[in-house]
């Protein structure tokens, strides 16, 4: 929980917030200045489902990191702090930030 209370995303460098659940993944672009979700995605919405067989695995992770990068990039932003959590970068999240980085977002 300390960690979130130091990260902080402006208009400009928004956070990228992560969260994994045994079955999900859940991507979030957040301008914390103003309190609001500029752009989200998951494996829940319907055409990254659509892609995927199993949406608890690495493939699945990278799917949502390039649907949130080109959903972040038609926003004119290149630029974001990520932040995942409470999590190890490992595994699902690593597959994640690398798929955002390799779409064109830095971080």
């Amino acid at each position: 929980m300390k960690r979130t209370n130091k990260i902080k995303g402006t208009l400009e460098r928004p956070r990228l917030s992560v969260f994994r659940s045994n079955c999900h993944i859940y991507a979030q672009v957040i301008d914390d200045s103003s309190g609001m979700t500029i752009v989200s995605t998951s494996t829940l919405d319907k055409d990254v489902k659509s892609l995927l067989n199993n949406t608890s695995t690495c493939e699945a992770s990278k799917i949502v990191g390039q649907v949130i990068a080109k959903k972040t990039l038609a926003r004119n932003i290149k630029q974001v702090i990520f932040d995942r959590g409470k999590r190890v970068y490992h595994g699902r999240i690593s597959a994640l930030a690398e798929a955002a980085r390799e779409s064109g977002l830095e971080f």
